[in-house]
């Protein structure tokens, strides 16, 4: 991620660190005060609350498929839009699900940094 200038490539480090559970490169990739709002409930999730999940394997992510995408820049703002099909299970419990998200990155030191997500469930 260190020098990452493309938010989209940002983004998909997000995606393939939630899968493998990467909890130091979203340390890396979250900004300290990120908002989630989670596709599931729509429940806010910290960024502490979400590395302390993934890190204890509660949460698995097994995939995350972004369908699509569209990327707009404001300076070193960009607003992702996109939908993803994504699996996984919480606990024992799994989980399937079609959401649209919209996430907001910015651009801090020559890093994008994720630091506000909404994700809402779509039936397919």
């Amino acid at each position: 991620m260190e020098g990452q200038s493309d938010p989209l490539a940002a983004e998909q480090q997000f995606f393939s660190s939630l899968i493998s559970g990467d909890v130091g490169a979203l340390d890396r990739i979250l900004g300290d005060d990120i908002l989630l709002i989670d596709v599931m409930t729509g429940s806010e999730v910290k960024k502490p609350d979400l590395l302390a999940v993934l890190g204890s394997g509660q949460l698995k992510f097994e995939a995350i498929q972004p369908v699509e995408s569209q990327v707009r820049l404001y300076g070193i703002t960009a607003v992702i839009t996109g939908r993803t099909q994504m699996s996984g299970r919480f606990g024992a419990t799994p989980f399937t699900a079609g959401s649209r998200y919209t996430h907001v990155f910015v651009k801090e030191q020559s890093q994008w940094r994720l630091v506000n997500a909404q994700g809402t469930q779509v039936r397919s």
